[in-house]
């Protein structure tokens, strides 16, 4: 119940070596601070002033803001607040002593303070103090008695008890009784501490004057001003039953398992009666108990039988006290105390509450407070000992804070480019039998700080550019990465001055600060200039920030002797070669890619693509980098079936060399198309990689143009032992020998860009 809600549990961890901390007996390794203990009044408003912490603790307000005060009740219910402007403690809510605390007295909250910077906690008490907000109460209207007229004066006969849920003065403190001249009641105390009263006869019964009496019992506690709560005694006096039923034993005691199963038999009451007959039968009862034991146990009234017929619970309850009556025919009863001791076992796995975390944290930071949290078991004894760890693996580490607080600290410096998020389970194991244990798990991020300077993809560069260039054409690019993140990461280039003072640098070279890339700021000249170096700066945008440098060596080439060659499609075949399309493609469809090369290198074999004439004007288009044509529109009934398309490829050497290109496209109504790229795929694979220019280039000339010469000899010798096999589609290989001269051998040749080309097979039949 009170106690219940209270009790809350939590959740964390050692490298090389598993954490074991013992929940009870934690010492207070952080504290730093005497503990306090304060007290207030039950029912208190929210908001009710309990005292001003930044003075306890002898801080000023700003202080106490400063190093981040925060208070942590025990449990999940939050029963303080703390106002930073003023430093002032608070109630959170208002509080019922009888719901957190029940008959334990006196009641005390347990609360932490936080501070950071030092770490520091302080472990406080919050007493809650009584008010009499509770009257007596008896759990039934009436009692009634059946008193043999042969009594004699000085018998005593118990009375059922009132409850008091307050404590102290404010509980139940004596019994009175109406005026009369045959009883007084007297008020007796159990072991507990529980007030009952026991009415006394003071003078004998006559049946024959007075066959019945009624008396009003009254309870008083001892608050200001007293409450108080009535029952009405009923008295029957019988005629004369000489013996009352004897138990024995008038006080039993038993232990039971919280886990015994329903039905099992507790303890069996046994009583006597010299009596015969009806006066010497004797039946059980329990007698005057609470709603909570008619709930849990079972008498049999002829066997005496006490039966469980609610599974038990250690963690709300300990102890029952269970009266039972034996009451003969005649009337007369005894009574024996039953007192039953739950005896715990393990069936409740440890809690693990999260005070605070703190995510992410900056790298290369010695110890720092990631996590705060407290664990807890509902068991006692070695069920409720705990034992808290965490991966060894990890640099994390935990520490006892105050109580049955942890800490969750980094060990030493950690490293965002090495890992930059941590999975964290924390797992609380008790020490009962079977061991129970819960985990909590929790993600720790990795800030980055600038700790890693760029990084250039190579030491030195080699860039090439043809003599008469037109100024500000791009020559290449460098590269620099860094490890780190966001501005940290961010790389921006620049040119140191070059070692040789006689070499114009300002006025030969330019780069872009963003992306690296290196322009020829004015048309260079072989014959005065063939080679020039420099130095390319790469800095981060971090504080402070970081540099790297590496070397450019630019060599100036010159010639433009090659014209273009077209490899795809092919111009000398016997049939000429024709692209089907589609009816249904969409605006952007591929209709084929024109391949060409160029023998020159540089600047000079950097080919573009035109579309020259076309059959229907507006209804294909080229991509002038990478030679796809494509359809500029949707396709409609009304445009022709057949197109003739002259596609224009020309370098960029001075002076200017071309070749043309005649396509043929055929527009059908359908066909089986295994492969339909996307526009948008098309467009990226068309996005030219330059940084892997210069490696394809020397990865074609490896190959040479022996390679080449090879595959398409393969190619011709196929489509000769085809034959004159028709299609739809064909194309022939040209005779004669592959011009060798196109073979690029210089390192930055036409083919110095990455390309994949899928000809859908009704497109393209090789025979």
């Amino acid at each position: 119940m009170a106690e219940n809600a209270m009790e809350a549990g939590g959740e964390r961890f050692l490298r090389q070596r598993q954490v074991l901390f013992l929940f009870v007996f934690l010492g207070g390794s952080l504290a730093g601070s005497q503990s306090r203990r304060y007290s207030v009044a039950e029912e208190k408003e929210r908001g009710f002033f309990i005292s001003n912490l930044a003075k306890d603790l002898g801080l000023s307000v700003g202080k106490l803001a400063a190093r981040g005060a925060q208070v942590v009740s025990k449990g999940n219910r939050q029963y303080f607040q703390l106002n930073h402007q003023t430093g002032d403690l608070l109630l959170h809510e208002k509080l019922d002593r009888e719901e957190l605390c029940g008959s334990a007295e006196p009641c005390i909250l347990q609360f932490q303070i936080f501070l950071q910077n030092p770490l520091q906690f302080i472990t406080n008490e919050l007493q809650v103090i009584d008010v009499n907000d509770h009257s007596p109460a008896f759990s039934e209207n009436e009692m009634q008695l059946k008193i043999p007229e042969n009594t004699p004066p000085g018998t005593i006969i118990p009375l059922g008890n009132a409850e008091d849920l307050d404590v102290g003065r404010n509980s139940l403190q004596n019994y009175t009784i109406t005026p009369n001249s045959h009883f007084h009641v007297l008020t007796r105390s159990r072991r507990d501490g529980r007030k009952y009263p026991e009415l006394v006869l003071d003078k004998a019964l006559d049946r024959e004057e007075q066959p019945e009496l009624r008396l009003m019992l009254t309870a008083l506690d001892g608050g200001t001003p007293r409450r108080s709560g009535t029952v009405q005694v009923h008295i029957l006096v019988l005629d004369i039953n000489d013996n009352t039923p004897e138990f024995t034993q008038s006080l039993y005691e038993v232990q039971v398992l919280e886990n015994s199963p329903v039905n099992s038999l507790i303890v069996t009451v046994s009583a006597s009666d010299l009596d015969t007959g009806n006066l010497g039968t004797i039946s059980y009862a329990l007698f005057h108990v609470s709603e909570e034991i008619r709930k849990t146990f079972q008498l049999n009234p002829i066997t005496g039988d006490i039966r469980l017929i609610k599974y038990l619970n250690f963690e709300a309850i300990h102890t029952y006290e269970v009266d039972i009556e034996a009451k003969d025919g005649g009337g007369l009863s005894g009574k024996s105390t039953v007192i039953v001791q739950v005896v715990d076992v393990n069936d409740n796995p440890p809690e693990l509450i999260l005070s605070s975390i703190t995510s992410p944290i900056p790298e290369n930071s010695p110890e720092t407070v990631v996590a705060v949290f407290s664990v807890s078991d509902l068991d006692s004894g070695d069920n409720g000992k705990m034992v808290c760890s965490i991966e060894n693996d990890l640099p994390f580490i935990l520490k006892p804070s105050a109580e049955n607080f942890y800490t969750l600290l980094s060990e030493g410096e950690l490293d965002r480019e090495i890992r930059a998020e941590y999975n964290i389970t924390i797992t609380v194991t008790d020490m009962g039998i079977p061991r129970l244990k819960t985990e909590h798990n929790i993600t720790v991020l990795v800030s980055d700080v600038n700790d890693n300077a760029p990084a250039f993809t190579q030491n030195s560069y080699t860039l090439s550019v043809r003599e008469n260039n037109s100024p500000a054409l791009h020559i290449g690019s460098v590269r620099a990465t860094d490890r780190d993140a966001g501005a940290n990461a961010q790389v921006t280039y620049s040119l140191l001055p070059p070692l040789d003072a006689h070499v114009p640098l300002a006025s030969l070279v330019s780069i872009n600060p963003d992306n690296g890339h290196l322009f020829a700021l004015r048309s260079l000249d072989y014959e005065a200039l063939r080679a020039f170096e420099f130095r390319v700066v790469a800095a981060d945008r971090g504080s402070p920030a970081l540099s790297s440098q590496a070397l450019v060596r630019v060599l100036v080439v010159d010639d433009n002797d090659n014209a273009p060659f077209v490899l795809y499609p092919l111009q000398n075949a016997s049939a000429p070669c024709t692209e089907l399309v589609p009816r249904a493609a969409e605006a952007g469809y591929v209709v084929t890619k024109v391949v060409a090369v160029d023998g020159d290198s540089g600047q000079n074999a950097w080919l573009s693509y035109q579309l020259l004439k076309a059959t229907e004007p507006g209804l294909f288009g080229v991509w002038a980098h990478n030679g796809e044509v494509r359809t500029a529109r949707l396709l409609s009934e009304r445009d022709a079936a057949k197109h003739r398309l002259v596609v224009l490829v020309k370098d960029n050497g001075e002076p200017l060399l071309s070749a043309s290109v005649t396509l043929h496209v055929l527009l059908v109504d359908g066909f089986s198309q295994p492969y339909l790229p996307a526009p948008e795929a098309e467009a990226a694979d068309a996005v030219p990689a330059a940084p892997l220019t210069v490696y394809l280039v020397v990865a074609l000339a490896s190959v040479s143009s022996l390679f080449v010469f090879s595959v398409l000899v393969f190619v011709a010798v196929r489509l000769c032992r085809r034959g004159g096999a028709a299609s739809v589609s064909r194309c022939s290989v040209p005779e004669g020998h592959f011009p060798g001269h196109l073979v690029d051998v210089s390192g930055t040749g036409t083919l110095s860009q990455s390309y994949q080309y899928e000809f859908p097979p009704s497109d393209l039949t090789l025979t």
